[in-house]
């Protein structure tokens, strides 16, 4: 029996000792995996570091796009009284407003704007349709009539509209930006419906006060003429006219070199066009161009004379005659002018004795054409003028914030004051009284703010007037009515206070 257990303890020994070493084995790999494990959780945390420390100091960056800003409440108050100033005008010359998508079919744009197409914002495709942002308010007003089959309409429009172009700020010049259009539907008497945009023009320039200013006029079919005259192929027309109209920001000698190195016109047909895009007038370059013969065989210019001469003596009636220019070097690109264009510039602004320069302020013109482009069998003729709003925000923010006086961004006429502690339930049933008057009314939102703290807030925020209650005052059915800026008091009874608070901001 011995024997046997040993032979057995003899054969079960070395499985045994196999045993041992594989569970050796798989402590020791297990001991290596949770070592490894740890390493690439370690590497995971060391980047998952990087990546917060990356997603906060470099990708996230706090700023508007490029071209584009923020107004706050201060611009704001500026940029609404100027609008009042614009709307305002176009009320008073009978239009009424309309609103269009901020985007559009792509092709409803392409085609329109010349070499300035790339300058349009293309959009993803959505959903099967090939989008653009608007790059004017005048396309998609075509787009509207001939799709609405308008036939006549006197139209305002105020909106955004959106150029990829190099934006200069201080300029006003933007990616992103107002324009404040006025335009003229239907067929009518030669003239009469484009003397008004340049009317519309001259009150809204004159009323906000931003300096001297001309307004430029010339007509499409003369520049036409012109190119003819002066030897310049059909096929080049549109292309030569979009480099004349960067006269008012180029030397002639740039624009000549871009005409003939990049356009490829004649030398000779570049001189000939100088010449003429260096007279500038009234009546008196009527009378120059009706001595020209060269000119004066050219049907399309003498078409074109014909309205500007009309033109110039609608104004003299309406009383612009003295900040128009008949100017031949005025030309305005974009393709779908057909007749009269014109455009304001501003002389010289003076702020605080510098001056600032900021180009064209205004433009605009005849396009017969625009609508039929859409439906021939509507053709709609139409005339309208765009305000540059933005390059007028400009000039007026510098001369606000050369000013002494400043413009409110609040148009607050009353602030209701506690004199002392446990009066804001009083507070609250003179601030509704006065709401429900239609009287603008704030006070503190603290329970028992200190009086001195509410008086300045009022001469800060420039209120004229404040009501100030009291224990006492309530008791006998008094307030006293605060002129903030001279700090005088008088009594006034309850059931006389809006009389008398309305009585105050009438004669203020």
């Amino acid at each position: 029996m011995k024997s046997i257990g040993r032979l057995l303890f003899a054969s079960l020994k070395p499985r045994v000792h196999r045993r041992v070493s594989v569970m050796n084995m798989t402590s020791i790999t297990t001991e290596l995996q949770i070592e490894q494990i740890d390493r690439e959780v370690k590497k995971l945390l060391e980047l998952k570091a990087q990546l917060e420390e990356t997603v906060t100091t470099k990708h996230f960056v706090l700023k508007a796009p490029k071209g584009t800003r923020d107004y706050g409440p201060d611009k704001m108050a500026i940029r609404e009284k100027v609008f009042d100033v614009v709307v305002g005008t176009f009320k008073r010359h009978g239009a009424e407003t309309i609103d269009t998508p901020v985007f559009e079919l792509k092709d409803t744009l392409t085609g329109k704007y010349g070499e300035d197409s790339k300058l349009i914002y293309d959009l993803k495709d959505q959903g099967g349709e090939l989008l653009a942002l608007r790059y004017d308010l005048t396309v998609p007003f075509a787009r509207y009539l001939a799709m609405n089959k308008i036939k006549n309409i006197k139209r305002y429009h105020i909106a955004k509209v959106y150029r990829r172009d190099q934006p200069q700020m201080t300029k006003g010049r933007y990616r992103e930006f107002f324009q404040c259009d006025f335009d003229i539907a239907g067929t009518y008497d030669a003239m009469i419906p484009d003397v008004e945009c340049v009317r519309i023009v001259y009150e809204i320039l004159s009323k906000l006060d931003v300096g001297n200013f001309a307004v430029k006029v010339n007509h499409r079919q003369i520049l036409d003429g012109m190119f003819r005259v002066c030897g310049v192929p059909s096929d080049k027309f549109r292309s030569i006219c979009s480099s004349v109209d960067k006269l008012d920001k180029l030397p002639w000698e740039e624009v000549k070199q871009e005409m003939v190195n990049e356009k490829g016109l004649d030398d000779a047909a570049a001189d000939r066009i100088g010449e003429y895009v260096k007279l500038s007038g009234g009546m008196d370059l009527i009378e120059t161009l009706k001595q020209d013969s060269q000119m004066m065989a050219d049907k399309d210019c003498v078409s074109g004379i014909s309205d500007m001469e009309t033109l110039l003596e609608y104004c003299d009636l309406y009383g612009v005659q003295d900040k128009v220019v008949f100017d031949l070097s005025l030309a305005r690109g974009l393709d779908y002018y057909t007749g009269v264009i014109y455009e304001a510039v501003l002389k010289g602004v003076q702020i605080d004795g510098e001056e600032v320069s900021v180009g064209s302020v205004a433009g605009g013109g005849r396009y017969d054409g625009l609508v039929g482009m859409f439906d021939s069998k509507n053709k709609v003729p139409c005339v309208g003028v765009s305000i540059g709003i933005e390059r007028l925000f400009s000039i007026l923010e510098q001369k606000n914030a050369k000013s002494s006086t400043k413009i409110r961004s609040r148009d607050t006429e009353v602030y209701v004051v506690s004199a002392h502690k446990g009066l804001v339930q009083e507070r609250m049933k003179l601030v509704t009284m006065l709401w429900d008057s239609n009287i603008k009314t704030e006070h503190s939102y603290k329970k028992n703010p200190k009086i001195l703290v509410q008086l300045q807030e009022c001469e800060s925020a420039g209120i004229p007037l404040a009501v100030v209650i009291g224990g006492n005052e309530i008791e006998r059915g008094v307030v006293k009515l605060r002129d903030v800026e001279l700090r005088e008091e008088v009594e006034v009874s309850k059931d006389d206070l809006i009389a008398e608070i309305r009585k105050r901001l009438n004669s203020s």
